[in-house]
């Protein structure tokens, strides 16, 4: 026990300790808030764990909540602030690689804390008896590595889930996988199809938002492959080309390492080139092209989304944009209202930033040109954007009632001569006035 260390617990977690001390029982803050806490993160949850059942928790506490009385776990809810406290257990053989088949309570923490997945998650604190550390989490992160409690290939034959986990805190503290560790995830990488999409989507996301470059490590052990074989692929996908200097895989990370830290931007630039090694050619110059690969990007994105189970609204905004993303716009209101009207002026914005992005990850001796074409798009889009100009059908100053009372019938033609008017409109914005509307409507009946 370590009572050099320190934590600052919030004091509705105190109490309830104390509280759990003052019945007999032993508790603990444990898992990743100590970590955060010695690492100066703030922590998103503080678990406690402790000797009393379930059944001694209710009678304790007065507002509870059943969350997984199964494996233990109790919500105790103090000043409206929500705690988890979960039984001292131990896990009984994993099925699948997924989940323990058994879980039986015990009056250790010291077993308790066994059964975690790295050593960084394993330590365990009391204000009273200070820093509980059985497996030398501490020093791991001194150290600034990630290693598994015990055996990693039994911690991943357990969970594979937990082998992306390993790569998320890598990602997301910045530290190396231990080597003992990183050489048992490449052994294991095929468990990982025991897992749903669900789980995998979760810690993909996380390490993208933390460090897109970590899907490095993916690929180099061998998960990529088995969870997104599309990606993988694009590692070993060149692109001779005197606007481009890595090839597709790494274009790709680096496109998402240059955006802001948002899903929707990251996914669509993690995939947007993954159509990119299905349509390559070479010329007799050598130079690489990869002709109509935003059609193809665009619905290998959909599959890939589809099989990690994002909803339906993301992919449908992802395919969207990585459709559009390499979309030549030019620098004149005109060009600019148009490829509003196309792309979507809710995606526009978004659009602008991906261009960026993808630009950035180019070569960057001829980046700072198409950088300055960029900025005069952008100028142009904000300055439609305060004018309130006509982009869509529901901006015009006339609609389908106004055609059907003109004459037209109301059939598939009503909606060409709509659209014929918002171009005519998007040519020349003065022109969405109804009485401008209605005249040019009379020449297309």
């Amino acid at each position: 026990m370590n009572k050099n260390i320190t934590i600052d617990i919030p004091k509705e977690a105190a109490d309830i300790l104390r509280l759990l001390e003052q019945h007999g029982f032993e508790a603990y803050v444990v898992g990743g808030c100590i970590r955060d806490s010695i690492i100066g993160r703030n922590p998103q949850d503080w678990d406690i764990a402790s000797s009393a059942k379930p059944t001694d928790v209710k009678k304790i506490f007065t507002k509870t909540i059943d969350t997984g009385l199964k494996h233990g776990t109790v919500t105790v809810f103090l000043k409206d602030l929500a705690y988890e406290i979960t039984t001292y257990r131990i896990e009984g053989k994993y099925i699948n690689n997924r989940r323990p088949e058994t879980v039986a309570f015990t009056n250790s923490i010291e077993a308790d804390l066994s059964r975690r997945d790295f050593t960084i998650n394993a330590m365990a604190y009391n204000p009273s008896k200070g820093l509980l550390d059985p497996f030398g989490g501490l020093d791991d992160m001194k150290s600034k590595q990630i290693r598994t409690v015990g055996s990693s290939e039994q911690r991943f034959e357990e969970d594979a889930l937990r082998m992306l986990r390993a790569i998320r805190f890598s990602a997301q503290l910045g530290y190396i996988i231990e080597p003992d560790t990183l050489i048992a995830i490449k052994n294991h990488c095929h468990l990982i199809a025991n897992i749903s999409g669900e789980r995998i989507r979760e810690e993909l996301n996380k390490t993208l938002l933390a460090n897109p470059m970590s899907f490095e490590i993916l690929h180099s052990t061998g998960i990529l492959k088995e969870i997104m074989p599309e990606l993988d692929y694009c590692f070993a996908t060149p692109q001779r080309h005197p606007y481009h200097v890595f090839n597709v895989g790494l274009h790709s990370l680096n496109a998402a390492n240059n955006i802001e830290k948002s899903s929707l931007l990251r996914w669509t630039m993690l995939l947007h080139d993954i159509g990119k090694p299905y349509v390559r050619t070479t010329d007799s110059n050598g130079i690489d092209h990869f002709y109509m690969h935003q059609k193809h990007s665009a619905e290998k994105a959909e599959l890939i989304l589809q099989r990690l189970r994002f909803d339906n609204s993301s992919i449908s905004q992802i395919k969207r944009l990585i459709k559009e993303h390499d979309r030549q716009v030019g620098e004149s209101e005109k060009s600019v209202r148009k490829a509003m009207a196309a792309i979507g002026v809710d995606l526009f914005e978004a659009w602008l930033q991906i261009r960026a992005a993808d630009i950035s990850a180019q070569h960057p001796e001829k980046a700072q040109e198409r950088i300055a074409h960029l900025n005069i798009i952008k100028a142009a889009y904000h300055k439609i954007v305060q004018e309130k100009q006509c982009l869509s059908l529901k901006d015009l100053a006339i609609n389908g009632k106004d055609l059907v009372e003109m004459g037209f019938p109301q059939d598939r033609k009503l909606g060409e001569v709509l659209q014929k008017l918002l171009d005519a409109v998007l040519e020349q914005p003065k022109m969405n006035e109804r009485n401008k509307l209605l005249e040019l409507a009379k020449i297309l009946i």
